[in-house]
C-alpha cells in the first residue's frame, strides 16, 4: 500500500497515521528487503517512485553511498510533506511527480525503485513503461506488491469482520487495491507490455508484522489507510467504533497482547 498515486485516497489525516502506526507495521522490513536487493548493484543514481512517506527513501539514503543522487517522487502532496518532515540521513531530492508521466528525461536513473505503488497504477504497463524510459541501458527497475489478502493476516482480519459489520456495503479497498495486483503471471506480463525484454526475476517473500497491542494495529488499518474514507462514507457507525470492532476481531484472532501476523509480498527485480 506504500503509494498515493490515487491521490485522493490520501489525506493529511491518514499520510499522519500511516507514517506513524502502518510503516513500523508493514512496510519496514520490505523497505530493508529492496535496500539490500539494491545496494550491490551499486547505482550511480536512484529515481524512487511513490515514496509515500519515506520509510524506503530514508533507508536509501542511510545504505547508498553520499555521492549517489537519490530522487523520491509521489503524486500525493500530503504524504511527501510528512516525508521530508522525517528528514533523512543526507540530502535527498523531494518532488512532487505522477509515476504515469515522469518528469524526467530519457536515460537519467540507473535504478528505478517503487515498494508497494505499482498495485495504485490506473495502466501498470504504461507506469513500467515510463520506468524504463528513464532507465539507462543495463539500469534495473525494482519494486514490490502486496500478495493476496489471505495471505496477509492483520489485513484480512481486519477487512473480514469490516464486510461483517457493513453487510450491505462492505468496504472493498484493501482487498481490490493494495492486495489486488498479487499475480506474478500479469507482473510479467505488464513488464512486457512495458517493453522490458529480460524475464523479471519475481520472487515471494514473507514476514512478521507486529503490534504492541491488537488496537495499533486496528489503528493502522482503519485510520492510516484509504479504508478510513470507506469507514466514514458509511453513516451506520463510526470511525471509532469500527476501530473497536476491528481491535476486538484483532484480539479474539491473535490475542491481548503483543501480537504477530504473517505478512506476504512479491518482489520483482527487471534490467533495462
Amino acid at each position: 500500500m506504500h503509494t498515493t498515486e490515487n491521490d485522493g485516497r490520501f489525506s493529511h489525516a491518514v499520510a499522519a497515521r500511516y507514517q506513524e502506526l502502518l510503516v513500523p507495521l508493514i512496510f519496514a522490513p520490505y523497505a530493508a528487503d529492496l535496500v539490500d536487493r539494491l545496494t550491490p548493484l551499486q547505482p550511480a543514481s536512484v529515481l524512487e517512485l511513490a515514496a509515500g512517506t519515506g520509510v524506503v527513501t530514508r533507508a536509501l539514503a542511510a545504505q547508498l553511498p553520499r555521492e549517489v543522487p537519490l530522487v523520491a517522487t509521489d503524486l500525493n502532496e500530503a504524504m511527501l510533506a510528512v516525508a521530508q518532515a522525517q528528514g533523512a540521513a543526507r540530502p535527498v531530492v523531494w518532488r512532487q511527480a505522477d509515476a504515469m508521466a515522469l518528469p524526467f528525461d530519457d536515460a537519467s536513473f540507473d535504478a528505478v525503485v517503487c515498494q508497494f505503488g505499482a498495485m495504485f497504477f490506473p495502466d501498470k504497463a504504461h507506469a513500467f513503461a515510463e520506468a524504463r524510459r528513464v532507465l539507462r541501458p543495463g539500469g534495473t527497475l525494482l519494486f514490490n506488491v502486496w500478495d493476496r489478502i489471505e495471505t496477509n493476516d492483520f489485513a484480512r482480519v481486519v477487512s473480514d469482520v469490516l464486510a461483517e459489520l457493513f453487510p450491505e456495503d462492505p468496504p472493498s479497498f484493501m482487498a481490490s487495491v493494495p492486495h489486488g495486483y498479487f499475480s506474478a503471471e500479469a507482473i510479467a506480463r505488464d513488464l512486457a507490455l512495458a517493453g522490458f525484454v529480460e524475464s523479471p526475476i519475481i520472487e515471494t517473500v514473507t514476514a512478521t508484522s507486529h503490534a504492541d497491542t491488537p488496537h495499533l494495529a486496528a489503528l493502522a488499518y482503519c485510520h492510516g489507510t484509504p479504508m478510513r474514507g470507506e469507514i466514514e462514507a458509511r453513516s451506520k457507525v463510526g470511525l471509532e467504533d469500527a476501530t473497536a470492532v476491528a481491535t476486538a476481531a484483532l484480539a479474539a484472532r491473535f490475542g491481548d497482547g503483543p501480537i504477530a501476523g504473517r505478512i506476504q509480498a512479491l518482489v520483482a527485480q527487471v534490467a533495462r
